[in-house]
């Protein structure tokens, strides 16, 4: 018998768990709950594309607005859960979830995708205007806003956001300061070579890069930010940078209120789940950014993946769950990010690495870093150079290997040192 499967939460993981349940047969009602006011959209543009004033919510969406009535999907946008109950009172075996509105919506069977929030910066002045985050459609267009009459730009975090929205300013001629607390850009993901080739070619397109920086304040004038306040930066010593924008990107905060009030397992607000995507009740599924899985290629240990490619991965095993079929969510992680002219592609995860072998020349802008562990390949780096990428993610699909004293000589193509896995 169909019954009825709710997902509350509206991004790319919501969206791509109701569409696989079409494709996987179900009948029964699917309605996602989200708390913007529109509908599933692409986030990665925002700090790019959407930036510019290439692209236009239109084209953000992930899917028109028919496709939905076709497949008989039901969107409610502008609702926030503040309450979820199983087995409630006089309803039965049927869920229920209440909205802060008092909406009700019942199920039978119950997905969550509540993806992240930005973490705010904790200092005297973050809530002056013209501080700003990259999260949401939202704020995307509360940066374009200010974006124009900005001259002066300040990004706090170099991070993969932050650097994306430095160098478009640097393409629309303002002048830009990036403030990393860290000793490099791009720590948590890259290794300290991709770390300083992004430092050296921001800073050759005029972008100042201040790393190990200590902030003391954010200053203002009526209620508008100025400028940040710095103990130190390197060798330059305390100052004053100016700032029309302060755009803060210093990582994102799963979103585990939800999972909290179902009694879920999380650790640090991240929802564990197993390989079936099922959490601590096995009645409940969940994916995207707010979740906590097993390594996704079968190594040891948990990993949280902030991505399109897992939000889509890991939302069609939880769509399978759904309907009882038990699929190992296994996958090659993989990430991008376009700043400005650079584009950085990485399939693999990097984490525990002892040995990197680099190709090509970063003199060029065109050069992979491959990374291994006992021997074995883990990841690549691959900076404008889309054919090593793509033969390390072929390789790592399969379950193969590219030997590291091979790899370095880049007159080789990478594709033809693939050995073992399967075809």
């Amino acid at each position: 018998m169909d019954d009825r499967i709710l997902i509350i939460g509206a991004g790319q993981a919501g969206m791509q768990i109701a569409i696989s349940l079409r494709e996987e047969g179900f009948a029964g009602e699917v309605t996602i709950v989200g708390d913007e006011a529109c509908g599933p959209y692409q986030r990665p543009p925002l700090s790019k594309a959407y930036l510019a004033g290439i692209a236009d919510i239109q084209s953000l969406e992930l899917r028109a607005a028919r496709f939905y009535t076709d497949k008989a999907i039901d969107i409610v946008t502008g609702e926030t859960i503040v309450d979820v109950r199983f087995d409630a009172p006089g309803r039965g075996d049927t869920g229920m979830a209440t909205a802060a509105s008092g909406r009700i919506f019942e199920f039978d069977r119950l997905a969550i995708t509540p993806g992240s929030t930005p973490r705010r910066l904790p200092i005297e002045g973050g809530d002056l205007a013209g501080v700003l985050y990259l999260r949401s459609l939202a704020d995307a267009d509360a940066l374009k806003s200010r974006w124009t009459a900005a001259e002066n730009l300040v990004v706090i975090g170099g991070g993969f956001i932050g650097l994306e929205v430095a160098a478009a300013a640097r393409l629309a001629g303002k002048t830009v300061t990036v403030i990393e607390v860290a000793d490099r850009l791009m720590a948590r993901a890259v290794s300290p070579v991709t770390s300083e080739f992004y430092r050296g070619a921001h800073e050759r397109r005029g972008t100042r890069v201040l790393l190990e920086a200590e902030l003391v304040r954010l200053l203002g004038d009526a209620g508008e930010v100025t400028g940040v306040e710095l103990v130190g930066a390197g060798q330059s010593g305390g100052e004053i940078i100016p700032a029309d924008i302060v755009l803060v990107g210093i990582g994102v905060i799963a979103r585990g209120e939800l999972a909290e009030l179902l009694g879920l397992e999380t650790i640090n607000g991240a929802i564990v789940v197993n390989s079936y995507a099922e959490t601590s009740d096995p009645r409940i599924v969940a994916a995207g950014d707010a979740v906590l899985l097993p390594h996704p290629l079968g190594h040891y240990g948990q990993v949280r993946l902030e991505s399109v490619q897992n939000a889509v991965d890991q939302a069609k095993v939880a769509a399978r769950t759904l309907m009882g079929i038990r699929e190992v969510h296994r996958a090659v992680p993989w990430f991008w990010s376009d700043q400005g002219d650079l584009k950085l592609q990485i399939a693999g995860l990097s984490t525990g690495f002892d040995q990197i072998v680099e190709r090509g020349s970063q003199q060029s802008e065109k050069f992979s870093v491959l990374y291994y562990r006992d021997g074995r390949l883990l990841a690549i780096d691959a900076i404008n150079d889309p054919i090593d990428y793509m033969a390390v993610r072929r390789a790592l699909h399969a379950g193969a290997h590219i030997p590291a004293e091979l790899a370095a000589d880049s007159s080789i193509a990478l594709k033809t040192l693939i050995v073992g896995g399967e075809a």
